[in-house]
């Protein structure tokens, strides 16, 4: 090769580097999990439809929602950039260390989000798409600047967090049924323990960025801990609804029951601390809870999926 051409190739240091960047501005992981709940919304739909449960509708959705997702998480962190920039856990995100510029997140977050919901709309049909493009304003219009102002940013966040089961079966079934409400509803309850958890544990973080998270505005922590409390027993029979409608079979029942009485264990000894969040002994419990938590969803809608009734 001669050295002409040199200056035309791509550094793989630099590849790693934008993949890297494109990975934290969208959020993937958060983004796999949203995938993941759509597509258990879809499944079911699908089953309830008579439908194949692998079928180009559900790759379409699912692609379809993955972008609104992604592009909404890169929206976020293009507003909130100067927030990231003051708590450690986000300060070494692409818009923060300059590693990205804000024109270059900016367009890929809006084409993201506003290509998703076009894409929705003709791959799947307009319901779904105007649900997502709801679901994508509420976290940025409602919930983004509300921490700021109050700790109800955290209630009214959980709806379009509650979000994408909903779309995975409206995309197959072109309407909203009574089983969305289940799905709805224990995305729902599952979000207080996780995210109050997380608050917990970086609650200094979110302090010094005068975000208004509950164990920020309240210095004992009993408002935040009672809440992870309820929301885990309240958990619980949300997450049998599922058998009682017939979606899934008593396995499942058996299984959720496990898993509801693990996540309130784990929840009720963080209660039972009696500790403040600024003590360092209690960001154990708290991140006891977030890992009961980041493991609960996953196997409860796994095995929902696996014990489908028939």
């Amino acid at each position: 090769m001669s050295s002409a051409s040199q200056p035309l190739a791509v550094p793989r240091v630099g590849i790693a580097s934008l993949a890297r960047d494109y990975s934290v501005l969208i959020k993937a992981r958060v983004t796999t999990l949203i995938v993941m709940t759509a597509w258990a919304g879809a499944y079911f739909a699908a089953a309830k439809s008579g439908v194949p449960l692998l079928s180009w509708t559900l790759l379409h959705a699912l692609v379809g929602i993955g972008l609104v997702s992604g592009g909404t998480a890169a929206i976020n962190e293009v507003v909130e950039r100067d927030v990231d920039a003051l708590m450690r856990r986000t300060a070494q995100r692409p818009l923060v260390t300059g590693s990205m510029s804000l024109l270059h997140a900016s367009i890929v977050a809006f084409g993201m989000t506003i290509g998703g919901v076009l894409y929705l709309g003709l791959t799947t049909n307009w319901l779904t798409a105007a649900l997502a493009a709801l679901t994508s304003f509420t976290y940025l219009l409602i919930y983004t600047p509300m921490k700021r102002v109050h700790p109800i940013c955290t209630f009214l966040g959980a709806f379009p967090g509650a979000m994408p089961p909903v779309l995975g079966w409206t995309a197959i079934r072109g309407r909203l049924d009574a089983e969305t409400l289940v799905l709805f509803a224990i995305l729902f309850f599952w979000q207080f323990p996780h995210f109050h958890s997380i608050a917990w544990l970086y609650r200094e973080d979110y302090e010094n960025a005068r975000i208004r998270m509950l164990p920020v505005v309240e210095s004992d922590g009993r408002s935040t801990a009672l809440a992870i409390v309820m929301y885990a027993l309240a958990l619980v029979p949300v997450s049998l609804a599922p058998t009682l409608m017939h979606m899934s079979g008593w396995m499942y029942f058996g299984g959720a029951l496990l898993l509801g009485a693990g996540m309130f264990w784990f929840s009720l000894r963080m209660w039972t601390m009696k500790l403040v969040p600024s003590a360092l002994a209690s960001k154990a419990r708290a991140r006891h809870v977030l890992q009961a938590s980041v493991i609960y969803l996953p196997l409860l809608f796994a095995l929902m999926m696996l014990n489908r009734a028939a």
